[in-house]
């Protein structure tokens, strides 16, 4: 079962596969739902209350991705690492995995991180020392908040983050979710 997230939550919702703005160049998305299971939820909600604690928000660019939307990101990135093989299943199919970034409240603008989101490029890794000092930092608060929720990351891209042990969710199909994003 998925859950859904909203700005009432205290997050920006920016799905960006629900716009042009993404890999493919094309929206995959026909509508921007956030969707987590429960468990990914409650430790989103937990790092969420940490970052506000130091005056930060996130902004969460996806959740939720059916495996409908896995093979059209499969199909569109040619380094494969930096997506999931639908075949496997994925990590955003099973609603266990968030991609994300840092606003700050004062400022109202996003933490510079040294490059985009869903930038296929070895700078994305978390441990990148071709980024500035200043995204470094960035990353790092970044890696500490959802990983003192309860998060595990994934190396190569610094906007990533998964529950642990994530397979033991199903992969889920766009029909198998009611009032999902697509």
């Amino acid at each position: 079962m998925l859950v859904t997230l909203t700005e009432a939550d205290g997050f920006t919702i920016d799905l960006r596969y629900a716009t042009a703005d993404n890999l493919s160049g094309t929206p995959i998305f026909s509508r921007a739902v956030a969707m987590l299971v429960p468990e990914a939820r409650d430790k989103l909600f937990h790092a969420r209350d940490l970052a506000a604690r130091l005056g930060y928000r996130f902004r969460l660019f996806d959740c939720y991705r059916p495996v409908e939307a896995q093979w059209v990101l499969w199909n569109a990135v040619t380094d494969k690492r930096f997506v999931s093989d639908p075949r496997l299943g994925g990590l955003h199919p099973r609603g266990v995995a968030v991609d994300l970034t840092l606003i700050d409240e004062a400022s109202s603008q996003d933490l510079d991180m040294g490059t985009g989101f869903d930038a296929v490029t070895p700078d994305s890794a978390h441990g990148s020392t071709n980024v500035s000092k200043e995204a470094q930092r960035n990353r790092a608060l970044l890696l500490g908040l959802m990983t003192t929720a309860g998060w595990d990351h994934y190396s190569l891209e610094w906007w990533h983050y998964q529950l642990f042990e994530p397979r033991r969710y199903p992969s889920l199909w766009a029909s198998a979710v009611k009032n999902g994003p697509m």
